[in-house]
């Protein structure tokens, strides 16, 4: 008989992953809420404003569902990996960068608090390159800013960079006369 053969041996709940379950499962609770509270307009016939958010609450109710179900079996985590400890440097980084774009992106716009928050969970994931990652955030950055208030015409935030880079785009056009 080979080792794989024999009956795994059973694993009780995992209690970590039964709580990221359960915070998904709120989380789903929480954008159906809020997407019960968006007025719709019987102008629309049959794509509203409520489309895609039904979409992404039943995605993510299937998936905390998902994860419960997983948790409940004993975890998805191998047992090698559950005595690893915590970096919570690392985990500090993170939540830095999380709470300094929560921050900052009122009074910096978007773009700059987007750059410092990828500049330090960059840092926190492990990348020693800060200057590298200022390029690489400073670019997804802005083509999300861009993408958001040019092509969609939602205003996230705008601060001095991305007021700059549109005093700049309209330079460059107005040389080639658009």
């Amino acid at each position: 008989m080979s080792v794989h053969d024999e009956p795994a041996a059973p694993r009780g709940v995992a209690m970590p992953e039964l709580l990221i379950g359960l915070g998904m499962l709120a989380a789903a609770g929480a954008v159906l809420w809020q997407t019960l509270a968006i007025p719709v307009s019987p102008l629309y016939s049959k794509v509203g404003p409520t489309v895609f958010p039904y979409i992404t609450t039943g995605g993510m109710l299937v998936l905390a569902l998902l994860l419960i179900k997983a948790a409940v079996q004993g975890g998805w985590q191998p047992e090698e990996e559950k005595e690893t400890p915590t970096d919570w440097k690392s985990m500090a980084f993170i939540v830095a960068g999380l709470v300094a774009n929560m921050l900052l992106i009122g009074p910096l716009g978007f773009t700059a608090a987007s750059v410092i928050m990828f500049v330090l969970v960059c840092y926190g994931f492990g990348s020693r390159r800060p200057l590298r990652d200022l390029g690489m955030g400073l670019v997804l950055s802005l083509a999300a800013y861009f993408g958001f208030a040019k092509a969609l015409g939602v205003n996230i935030g705008a601060g001095f960079v991305e007021d700059f880079a549109n005093g700049a785009i309209t330079t460059v056009a107005s040389w080639f006369g658009a």
